[in-house]
Order: C-alpha cells, then sequence, then structure tokens
C-alpha cells in the first residue's frame, strides 16, 4: 500500500468553532475530510479539575499535509493550547487511502 494518510484529532467547544476548523481545512486541501462528534472532556486545567462538552474533530489528511494541516489547526484555534494529536493511518481500504491522498494534493495553500 503506498497511499499513507494520517489522523488528527483535535477538540473544540462549540460547534461554530467545529464547523470554521472543517471548512478551512477542507477549503484549503489540507483535510479530505472533518467529523464531528460530541464528547464530555475531564482534564486537569491551571490546577482545577474541569468538565467540559466539547466536539471532538477528526481530520483524514495525507502524511504530506499533515504538518500544514496542525499549523492551520493551531492558528485558527480558540484554546490556548489546543489539542492536537497526529496518528498515523497503518492501513486501510487502498481505494479510500487513494482519495483521501488526492483530495489533500493541493495542501501548498497559505491556510
Amino acid at each position: 500500500m503506498n497511499e499513507k494518510g494520517v489522523l488528527l484529532m483535535t477538540t473544540v467547544n462549540d460547534g461554530a468553532q467545529a464547523r470554521s476548523l472543517a471548512e478551512g481545512l477542507i477549503e484549503n486541501r489540507l483535510a479530505a475530510c472533518v467529523q464531528e462528534i460530541p464528547i464530555h472532556s475531564h482534564y486537569r486545567w491551571e490546577g482545577k479539575l474541569q468538565r467540559s462538552s466539547e466536539i471532538l474533530l477528526l481530520v483524514k489528511t495525507s502524511t504530506e499535509a499533515a504538518d500544514a494541516a496542525m499549523q492551520s489547526i493551531e492558528k485558527n484555534h480558540e484554546y490556548e493550547v489546543p489539542e492536537i494529536i497526529a496518528l498515523p493511518i497503518a492501513g486501510g481500504l487502498p481505494a479510500y487511502l487513494k482519495w483521501l491522498v488526492e483530495e489533500t494534493g493541493g495542501h501548498q495553500s497559505s491556510a
């Protein structure tokens, strides 16, 4: 399998931020697909236990576009320290991975 991909994960606090990040990534060919999943997060921030409703974004991108996609998320994110995690896609349906790479072929944008 020649095509490789990366799954990026980030969380946002509302639908407007989720849509803004998703649309920017896709329009700039930094992601082939972004999915939104409502979640409840528990974490420690600034020494205090926090709980919040958030939206988890699953960003499917190519290996080549992953760094630019992470930079775009960080630049356009509302959080002081956004969660941005990259997981390599070890395998998958070859036709899907080919599509993912083709959709992010124009990742040279300045997003």
